[in-house]
Parts: structure tokens; sequence; C-alpha cells
């Protein structure tokens, strides 16, 4: 289906926790169910990355829209579309608006975002473009978030960082894999007409993007 270049794992060939946890992400997203179809091939990845975005993304002790907004941000400094046209619902209903997404790779100059948000991304830009470790940065860091918050909003960057590189390359897209659910889906992308649409448009985020 698709350009994918690793298959889906049919539904009825797994088990019946990893079903469950497919029709969890088919009901409610980040991820959906195409990406963990693929991480299927192999369950103990598949767990690996479900137990453990559960743990650093869903759970926590830093709120969950700053984790989102550096999921985004990865998103685009990578241009995983697969993953960049997803919105958390949590972080929705605490408040986080569409219109914070639109700057995130401006987000030192843009109003959009507060001072502890701005140096959330700046922590994510630290580690996806390997900046240099600064005390600015750090003073920076250290005046908004604990130590327990900077090591698992880190961890979940680094996690984020890592399977967007990847989940890149496979050629995978929404709408393909337990289709019929807009869950976590962003605005014009909640259909896969609307998807397509949006994909040919010209201001459309990730134009000229790797495919």
């Amino acid at each position: 289906m698709g350009t994918n270049r690793i298959s889906y794992v049919p539904l009825e060939q797994m088990d019946e926790r990893m079903q469950e946890e497919m029709h969890r992400c088919a009901r409610e997203g980040t991820p959906r169910p195409e990406s963990s179809a693929v991480r299927a091939q192999a369950p103990n990845a598949f767990w690996a990355f479900a137990d453990s975005w559960k743990a650093l993304f869903h759970s926590g002790v830093c709120d969950h829209a700053i984790k989102e907004l550096c999921r985004v941000y990865i998103s685009r400094t990578v241009k995983c579309e697969f993953c960049g046209n997803q919105r958390s619902l949590k972080a929705t209903a605490a408040g986080l608006q569409e219109q914070q997404y639109d700057e995130l790779l401006n987000f030192e100059t843009s109003d959009q975002y507060d001072d502890r948000q701005k140096a959330a991304l700046a922590y994510a830009e630290a580690i996806a473009w390997r900046l240099e470790p600064t005390d600015e940065l750090w003073d920076r860091l250290h005046a908004h978030f604990s130590e327990p918050e900077l090591v698992e909003l880190g961890c979940c960057i680094a996690l984020t960082f890592g399977q967007q590189s990847w989940i890149r390359l496979l050629g995978i897209d929404h709408h393909e894999y337990l289709a019929g659910t807009d869950a976590s889906m962003a605005p014009g992308f909640r259909t896969a007409e609307e998807l397509a649409a949006s994909k040919a448009s010209a201001d459309y985020w990730a134009a000229g993007a790797p495919r």
C-alpha cells in the first residue's frame, strides 16, 4: 500500500495486546496506527517505543503541551510529514492553539510563545542541530524547568528526533491502516481527500521536503 519501504503487519497477525494498542492508536493518535504497524514487524521495538512514548510524552512531570510543541518542532526540522501532520488531543484540550504550530522554526522572534515555551524549543533546537552547550542555554533552561523536567524533556526530544528521522524514510502516510478515524490529525488532514489537497497546496509546510 502506498510507497512504504517496510510493510505494515496485518492486524490479524498481531496478538490481542498488540491489537488493543493498534486500536488505541486509531482512536487517540500520537502515534497514528501506520507507524505502529511498521514497528510491529519487531514486537520488541513495537513495545519499546509504545512504552517509552507513553512514559515520556503522554505522562511525566513536564507539561504535555510543552512536549507537543517540541515534537512538532522536530517534525518541521527533519521534515517528517507523517509526524508533522498530527496533533496531540491532550495538548489541544490543554489550550494549545493551531496557530502556535505555524511559527515553530522562528520561535525566538515569534509572539506565539511564552518564555518557558521558547526555552523548551531552544532545548529542542540545540539537540536537533547539535548546538554548543553554552552557559547561557543552561541558565535559561534552569530558570524555567526543574532538573527532573529537563531530563524528561530531553529524553522525549531525543526519542522524537530519532524516531522521526527514521519514519521520514519509510514512505508511509495517514489513512492507510485502520482507516476511517481522524484522531490527532491536524486541520486539513483529517481525511485522505483533505490530506491529498493540503499536500498539493503551494503553502504546504513541507513543500519541497524529501519524499
